[in-house]
């Protein structure tokens, strides 16, 4: 009898401690850069709804990612930890994210975190970059077509019928299909809308990863006629600009499956693509509008903590290149909102912040335990007082030893083979000037420099990405040394 009493009040107490907390909504998006209009970037898309809800809660404006791919990128935000420490630096399978190290074994999905302490978690569409591939949460609404549909021929872009084109990709761009309601995104967000309007009787962690703007830039015609190709502008870009970027870094940078700017420009398809891309970012505002709608009329909208990301940015044709897959600020740079139940609103951060700390400030606001192996910190200050100061500033990695260095002013990137490049973002946010062998900045570079990780972890065996000579070189090496 006393231990089915014991049991009883173990019940009990798990079941008041769960009512107790916060609901989480995790928005994620697939290359999203900060051509979001509340992001005020050199390019403004229409996007009412993820602008309503930076108004009511705190925008971080200088937040980047941990990686510019999205394998490693998803798999720090989901473990908490950096590349360096992960060896994930590339991309990778869902399966393998806490197979390549002792301290990758040792780490807890987030999902699991919060299920660890009373809460229900469920997802739809693209989290890791396998959607849920490691299985992590209670309930996964699928994952429907995916990228599709897809028509029979490509419409205007194919590396494989291009002479010099090496590799794959998905980039292409039309307005296609002709209903909304055939493309994943759409699907995912009925699914989300559903999840909200249904009781539950435990906390939880609802994580819904839309794909657009992911290529291949297709979304029906409507999106389209948003924006007029008249109207379209193009960005910034120098046909200059990488006679002073070190070789490595043009190395790193390589996509040799991407349209280059000059070759749009030569086609006269610049603006298209451009509006394509804007198209499909206006397609997934409309498609989050949904699911916070949903939220606001329902039973949890005075409980639930919104956070919304991207995880990494895109050129557009800045630097001669459409692709991520580099440690510049375009790719790096990436959208990142908090909204609190009763949290303020209208806030603007400017403070350099990682896609890293989105775990230790979820189990922040939520009260749980922290997490010990989390290398982000928590935003709370940030949320209570946006112009909090911070010692901190924002790493991002591609490859070992390839590492950018992000304050709230400068950008110093550095390369496996210690060459450097350095920005002031604040004179030339387009990256067009070098200063890395400027005297005047070199106090300002070294300081930056002491915030590289002495130690980085050996890259996985997991991870790669074989479409980059420089990388798939590495993982030939690596492979044949295993051998």
């Amino acid at each position: 009898m006393k231990f089915c009493y014991s049991i009883f009040l173990l019940l009990l107490s798990q079941f008041i401690f769960a009512q107790d907390k916060p609901n989480v909504l995790f928005i994620a998006i697939d290359d999203l850069n900060d051509y979001v209009n509340c992001m005020n970037g050199t390019i403004r898309a229409n996007t009412p709804h993820i602008d309503k809800l930076a108004q009511a809660g705190t925008l971080f404006t200088n937040a980047h990612c941990q990686a510019p791919i999205c394998g490693p990128s998803r798999a720090s935000i989901m473990t908490g930890l950096y590349p360096s420490t992960s060896g994930n630096y590339l991309q990778l399978s869902d399966t393998n994210i806490k197979s390549s190290n002792l301290i990758t074994q040792q780490a807890i999905f987030m999902p699991d975190y919060f299920e660890k302490y009373g809460y229900k978690t469920m997802a739809v569409g693209k989290i890791y970059h396998n959607g849920d591939g490691a299985e992590t949460f209670d309930e996964y609404g699928g994952r429907f077509s995916w990228f599709g549909p897809k028509p029979e021929e490509r419409f205007n872009y194919d590396p494989s019928k291009i002479e010099g084109k090496t590799g794959f990709t998905q980039t292409d761009w039309a307005a296609y299909p002709g209903h909304d309601s055939l493309l994943t995104d759409y699907q995912s967000a009925k699914w989300a809308v559903d999840q909200l309007q249904q009781k539950h009787d435990k906390p939880f962690f609802m994580a819904v990863g839309f794909v657009r703007p992911h290529v291949p830039w297709y979304v029906p015609q409507k999106w389209f006629d948003i924006y007029p190709l008249d109207q379209v502008r193009t960005p910034p870009y120098d046909p200059g600009d990488f006679d002073d970027i070190p070789l490595m870094g043009q190395r790193v940078a390589d996509v040799p499956m991407m349209p280059t700017t000059e070759e749009l420009i030569n086609s006269g398809e610049w603006k298209d693509v451009v509006r394509a891309y804007l198209a499909c970012i206006t397609f997934v505002d409309a498609q989050v509008g949904k699911v916070l709608e949903a939220l606001e009329n329902s039973e949890y909208s005075e409980n639930t903590i919104v956070v919304l990301w991207s995880d990494h940015g895109y050129h557009l044709g800045e630097k001669n290149r459409f692709a991520k897959q580099a440690l510049w600020e375009r790719d790096t740079r990436t959208v990142l909102i908090f909204k609190e139940p009763e949290g303020k609103e209208n806030q603007t951060c400017k403070a350099p912040v990682q896609l890293l700390d989105i775990y230790p400030t979820l189990t922040d606001l939520c009260q749980l335990p922290d997490y010990r192996l989390a290398e982000g910190n928590s935003l709370t200050p940030f949320l209570n007082n946006p112009n909090a100061r911070t010692s901190y500033p924002a790493l991002s990695f591609y490859g070992v030893g390839n590492v950018s260095v992000r304050d709230e002013r400068y950008r110093l990137i550095q390369y496996e083979d210690g060459s450097i490049e350095f920005y002031d973002m604040q004179k030339d946010p387009d990256e067009w000037n070098n200063l890395a062998e400027n005297v005047s900045y070199q106090e300002e570079i070294t300081r930056l420099i002491k915030f590289i990780p002495g130690e980085w972890a050996a890259l996985s065996r997991f991870s790669k990405y074989d479409i980059n000579p420089y990388f798939k070189k590495i993982t030939t090496i690596q492979k044949n040394d295993e051998d």
